[in-house]
């Protein structure tokens, strides 16, 4: 019942609102403010402010949106972690191994070689290429720094 009371006065005093704007000779504001005016009454009118207090004094709809926020603040929390812990499990331990085969020395200009890759013989010929360069004239390792980051 109070509802509908303020809805009433509201309506009530944006038509009077909109009176004064059309007696300004501004009609086209006016009507604007009439038609706002006119949507509190026909909510009261069409029974969506009684549904709407219905459901706002319930403690038992308030309970139903705090789950909801509960809810909600889980799902948040659970795909913040996965972002920032790198995924599912499998994910992490294949990113893992794939580390472990590519490592680099702190101080190497070229990958340190795994136990898997020293069998291959790739590392005598990384020598000879760098022994064969005259001393400073050696860029590899700044060539692929830059082609790192697309320069």
């Amino acid at each position: 019942m109070l509802a509908e009371t303020i809805c009433s006065a509201v309506s009530a005093a944006g038509l009077g609102i909109a009176a004064v704007t059309a007696w300004r000779k501004r009609f086209l504001a006016a009507t604007r403010i009439a038609a706002y005016s006119l949507v509190p009454i026909a909510l009261v009118l069409t029974g969506i402010v009684d549904w709407v207090a219905g459901i706002a004094f319930k403690p038992s709809v308030w309970l139903g949106f705090g789950l909801l926020a509960v809810a909600w603040l889980l799902f948040m929390t659970t795909r913040t972690i996965e972002r920032r812990g790198g995924g599912t499990r499998k994910e992490r331990r294949a990113a893992a191994r794939a580390a472990q085969g590519e490592a680099v020395a702190p101080a190497a200009s070229a990958p340190s070689l795994g136990a898997g890759r020293q069998g291959t013989g790739a590392q005598p010929k990384a020598k000879s290429r760098q022994q064969s360069a005259a001393p400073g004239e050696d860029f590899s390792d700044i060539e692929a720094i830059l082609k790192k980051h697309g320069i």
